[in-house]
């Protein structure tokens, strides 16, 4: 069983940057994968970033690439998502979530085991 825990969302202004972290605890294995999604009002939830255990693996959505990193810290069981250059169409609820085949990053959120409760992100312009 996998709980996690997302932080850090807050109103930042576009340009502005945000540092996202989700906790994760309670795994029944050791090794997991980790991915950052968000799904704006009336939208569908979308992919963000994804990062495999080791963290030689590392996946981004085109849109966000140059300006979000994914990083992990396995000691702490922490997943972070920094976030610069924040645009209008960065607003959203971000979720953390958890993958226990753990070898690859991937992008689709149904190979995904675990969700967080989210995360409410609004850049204003």
């Amino acid at each position: 069983q996998v709980q996690l825990v997302e932080s850090g969302g807050r109103l930042v202004q576009a340009g502005g940057s945000l540092r996202l972290s989700c906790l994760v605890s309670g795994r029944t294995f050791s090794k997991y994968a980790s991915g950052w999604f968000r799904q704006a009002p009336g939208k569908e939830r979308e992919f963000v970033a994804a990062i495999n255990w080791s963290g030689a693996s590392i996946t981004y959505v085109d849109s966000v690439k140059g300006r979000f990193t994914i990083s992990r810290d396995n000691a702490k069981n922490t997943v972070n998502l920094q976030m610069n250059s924040l645009k209008a169409e960065d607003t959203a609820v971000y979720y953390c979530a958890v993958n226990l085949d753990y070898v690859k990053a991937t992008g689709q959120k149904d190979e995904y085991h675990y969700w967080g409760q989210g995360t409410q992100v609004i850049v204003s312009s």
